[in-house]
């Protein structure tokens, strides 16, 4: 199973740069990339063409991340689409560790998410 890596950073300029600089070094293809950053603290989400040069990558790096199976979704592509599978995974009391947005093709968007309990996730994302 492709894997999806949330990365945390300083929230300062240069990290992105150094990140992608140090996967393209290796030879790592960046699929999906994604993030943000409030006050000190920002991430990285993302997915890649190989997920063990990566995952070296990250630790060789000294950087701070966890990684967990990419699940796909789609999702109504429509006001409350994103609210309805959310509320599904917390009812369930499954947290998101971090979502990625692959694509839309008419009224559905695709999604790729990691979650803190995937068996749990995978029923209600695959009916969504």
């Amino acid at each position: 199973m492709p894997k999806q890596f949330v990365v945390q950073v300083t929230n300062k300029p240069g990290q992105m740069a150094l990140l992608a600089e140090q996967m393209a070094a290796r030879g790592v293809d960046l699929r999906a990339i994604g993030g943000g950053g409030l006050g000190e603290v920002g991430h990285f989400i993302m997915t890649t063409a190989d997920d063990d040069t990566a995952r070296k990558v990250l630790e060789d790096g000294g950087w701070t991340f966890l990684e967990g199976e990419s699940l796909l979704a789609e999702v109504d592509d429509r006001p409350g689409g994103m609210a309805k599978i959310a509320r599904a995974l917390a009812d369930a009391n499954v947290n998101v560790l971090g979502h990625l947005f692959i694509g839309r093709w008419g009224d559905r968007a695709t999604f790729a998410f990691v979650v803190d309990d995937p068996e749990k996730a995978r029923p209600i994302l695959e009916r969504h």
